[in-house]
């Protein structure tokens, strides 16, 4: 994976990296005053992550008020979570795209009806996959990773929603931002420092707008228009790829004082900053994040 997306970064037209900032960027997020995350309960993280994608969808939510797509679905599901406890495996194999609406507190129109769609697929492939593998249990399956992050990546794999690898000229691209994510909300294996940065949209623009990235003309006046990018597209593997390679550099220069994953949770965390909401970030419809 880094050694690809090193590849991507070498050879890219659209997105290129701005050395000379990383250092004071490296030393800002480093010192940031941040509590560390909340260590999720194994159900909430599993099934929140089958579902912790649709930010092109976003814009077009019912959200709570004052908070994000992500933050707004995140809450929603806690909320059931709270009154209900969490869904077994055969609830999650049963959801309906109405039960994703209810559930998420939106209405099934165009594009959202799209989304809740993808949710619901999820969804019932995670039931399934408990059901089938690990007899529906969720501890089951974290137990078979027998302690390693990087092989409940593995795992993961067998949904495909999960598979979260780009083409770039030629070279397999893998990013498995889920999939990892799942792994270090849980929190709980002895090789969290073998995962990346978990590179979605929200990063690469945190990265821009920051002036660590800078992008073709082209490319920047799409993304300041609000145009859709391409799934899978040269800009998106650039953005995404260049993202991993700077969350090795920025705790690389940090000197350990951050894991690429805590890079990622300090610079998610910043663009939930108004002056990052005021920019336009990327948006793509993708079901990887």
């Amino acid at each position: 994976m880094r050694a690809a997306c090193a590849d991507v970064v070498d050879r890219a037209q659209l997105v290129r990296i701005n050395e000379e900032r990383l250092g004071s960027l490296a030393s800002t997020l480093a010192a940031a005053d941040m509590d560390a995350p909340e260590r999720l309960s194994v159900e909430y993280a599993v099934t929140f992550n089958a579902v912790n994608f649709g930010s092109g969808w976003h814009p077009h939510l019912d959200k709570e008020p004052g908070a994000s797509g992500s933050v707004t679905m995140m809450t929603r599901l806690r909320r059931r979570f709270d009154e209900a406890g969490p869904f077994s495996a055969s609830d999650l194999a049963a959801l309906t795209v109405s039960d994703c609406a209810q559930l998420f507190g939106q209405r099934l129109r165009p594009p959202v009806d799209e989304l809740m769609t993808l949710f619901a697929r999820s969804l019932n492939d995670l039931g399934r996959f408990l059901l089938d593998r690990f007899d529906g249990s969720f501890d089951a399956l974290v137990a078979a990773a027998d302690g390693s992050a990087a092989v409940l990546v593995e795992l993961l794999q067998d949904m495909p929603m999960y598979r979260d690898v780009a083409s770039y000229g030629g070279i397999t691209v893998p990013f498995l931002k889920r999939a990892q994510l799942t792994a270090s909300d849980i929190g709980t294996f002895g090789d969290l420092g073998r995962l990346t940065l978990f590179a979605d949209n929200l990063i690469p623009h945190v990265l821009r707008v920051e002036g660590v990235l800078s992008l073709d003309r082209g490319l920047a006046e799409a993304i300041d228009a609000g145009e859709l990018l391409e799934p899978g597209g040269p800009a998106e593997v650039e953005l995404r790829a260049a993202a991993v390679v700077l969350g090795d550099r920025l705790a690389a220069v940090a000197d350990g004082a951050m894991t690429p994953a805590e890079v990622d949770n300090r610079l998610w965390r910043r663009g939930q900053d108004a002056r990052f909401k005021a920019v336009p970030r990327p948006r793509i419809r993708t079901s990887f994040y």
